[in-house]
């Protein structure tokens, strides 16, 4: 980050009035007559219509429609373990697009522990509060198991979105990108750098949509995860290959698919060069990527590129995803967000990039035209048909799936 960015972005966090939230009341209040219907004696109704039924809570207060960003602050962007307090500016940035894309309110949560077992009991004693929990900057292997212990002891959803979300914006693209390639999830062969929170679910997800863990090379820090290496986690033992392969280079010489989300600067362009015919990279480290579109495509003219970054072409971009896939989990009284809504958000992603894009889009993007093509694989977070296409699908996979309340 440049020091005058540094600078306009202090600026714009502090102002007039610090931070990026405000809490406001939709009801009046301005006579006396408000006064004790907002409060005493007025709220004992709702408390007793609660009391006596638990499920009325939707009915009289924010619950449906609040969700908590949670974090304890120990990987932060691509800045590491900075801690609860410093990550509150991500927290309150997150709540803000919640806000903004699909109507959702956030309380943002910052706790000071990093054991596990008090994290998961910090969680389930505010539960409660909300209608579904985003959790957010967490590290692996940590964030796994706090996700599906709270998975398994709360009836709300519970979204790891550094996981999910990712994962859900990648393979709508990818998908697409295969499409325009002439190549099938079945026979692609990929390699993914990164076998962290969002590299493992990404290449869970990817297999649910027909990749084969055969054609897959997971590459850590340490090289190519195969049956040579030990102390495997839990979840990198779940991509373990029996290649001879051993650093990245090995990894992406001819492989069809590259999906980067580690750190910037570790592939070359030789790396690139080596990729099959028709190859696709998604380099997906902020805010440098792996490698640069420029260095990628200086070796290739028939690639097709991803960044995590708004100025280069198709953009993976998480706001895609979390506040419509929340807002049609919420509008279900979802108890879950389970695979397959995270399957019906990828589809929806995928299908709307194929349509025609609105005046509204070109004019946010300063663009002449956009279309379905190696420049415009996935749609943008500005596109406004998000709000309507993302949520019903999600929505009518909880009712399809069981897990609706509705």
């Amino acid at each position: 980050m440049s020091s005058k960015l540094h600078q306009v972005a202090l600026d714009y966090h502090q102002g007039k009035r610090p931070g990026k939230l405000i809490v406001s009341s939709h009801k009046p209040l301005e006579t006396r007559e408000d006064l004790s219907l907002a409060y005493t004696p007025g709220v004992a109704a709702p408390v007793r219509e609660i009391a006596n039924n638990p499920a009325l809570v939707d009915n009289y207060t924010i619950k449906n429609n609040l969700v908590a960003v949670i974090s304890d602050g120990s990987a932060v962007l691509g800045l590491g373990n900075v801690g609860p307090l410093a990550s509150k500016p991500v927290m309150e940035g997150k709540a803000v697009l919640f806000k903004k894309f699909a109507d959702i309110d956030v309380f943002d949560i910052e706790v000071d522990t990093q054991d596990v077992d008090e994290f998961v009991q910090t969680v389930k004693n505010i539960a409660p509060t909300f209608g579904g929990i985003n959790l957010e900057d967490i590290s692996a292997p940590r964030c796994f198991e706090i996700e599906q212990r709270l998975i398994e002891i709360l009836d709300i959803p519970v979204f790891h979105d550094d996981q999910h979300g990712t994962a859900i914006i990648i393979a709508a693209g990818l998908l697409n990108a295969l499409e325009i390639q002439g190549k099938i999830p079945e026979n692609a062969t990929l390699t993914c750098l990164g076998a962290g929170a969002a590299g493992i679910a990404t290449l869970d997800l990817l297999c649910e949509l027909g990749f084969q863990k055969t054609n897959i090379l997971l590459v850590d820090s340490k090289g190519v995860i195969n049956n040579q290496r030990e102390d495997l986690t839990k979840e990198k033992l779940g991509y373990v290959s029996t290649t001879n392969k051993q650093t990245l280079a090995d990894a992406m010489q001819d492989c069809d698919v590259f999906v980067g989300v580690a750190s910037a600067n570790l592939v070359s362009k030789g790396m690139v060069k080596s990729m099959a015919d028709n190859p696709i990279v998604f380099a997906l480290s902020n805010p440098d990527p792996e490698i640069s579109p420029a260095d990628a495509n200086s070796v290739r003219d028939d690639l097709i590129m991803a960044t995590g970054r708004s100025d280069y072409p198709n953009q993976v971009n998480n706001v895609l995803g979390f506040p419509f896939i929340f807002r049609g989990a919420l509008d279900a009284k979802a108890s879950t967000i389970n695979i397959e809504m995270k399957i019906a958000a990828v589809y929806a992603l995928k299908d709307l990039a194929k349509l025609e894009v609105p005046a509204e889009v070109l004019k946010a993007y300063n663009a002449d035209a956009m279309s379905f093509s190696k420049g415009y694989i996935i749609p943008k977070p500005f596109d406004k048909r998000l709000i309507d296409v993302v949520p019903k699908a999600v929505f009518n996979a909880a009712v399809a799936s069981g897990v609706s309340r509705l």
